[in-house]
């Protein structure tokens, strides 16, 4: 369902970023993007789902979804960006989290997906670029978000 918030005199369509976490271990991360995001007037979907525990749960959602960006949290063997990127042709981005190999192994992961199925990724734990940078990209079709995006960052 679209999102649509009023402003002015008018309706305008919000953009929609679908934030899915790896595990409940996961939730902290993906709590933190959706609060920036919502923080931009951005509407979200959130969803705790694992690319090996759940893959038909998840295929099914990143199919159905009219999400235009997505954001992947996950740790270990981090597959859940990859995954989600096999499964779409709009943007993914892959925030890997530290649980073993102080994060490296899933930053690994995430950066190494192979040709024809990119996944962007930032640095281990770092939510908030993760949300930048989906606010960035959502921001080619709504001018107000880089005009926000502008605002802060001149504070």
């Amino acid at each position: 369902m679209d999102a649509w918030k009023r402003i002015g005199g008018g309706w305008l369509k919000m953009a929609k970023v679908a934030v899915i976490v790896g595990s409940k271990s996961d939730e902290e991360i993906g709590r933190n993007i959706v609060g920036f995001l919502k923080d931009f007037g951005v509407d979200c979907d959130y969803k705790v789902l694992s690319a090996h525990r759940n893959p038909d749960e998840l295929d099914a959602f990143v199919r159905n979804s009219d999400a235009e960006v997505f954001i992947a949290v996950a740790g270990l063997s981090a597959a859940l960006p990859g995954v989600i990127a096999s499964k779409t042709v709009r943007p993914v981005i892959g925030v890997p989290k530290e649980v073993k190999l102080g994060g490296l192994d899933a930053l690994l992961s995430i950066v190494q997906m192979p040709s024809g199925i990119p996944v962007a990724a930032v640095g281990i734990d770092n939510w908030k670029n993760a949300a930048i940078l989906a606010v960035e990209i959502l921001s080619l079709k709504y001018p107000s978000l880089a005009e926000r995006l502008m605002a802060e960052r001149r504070k």
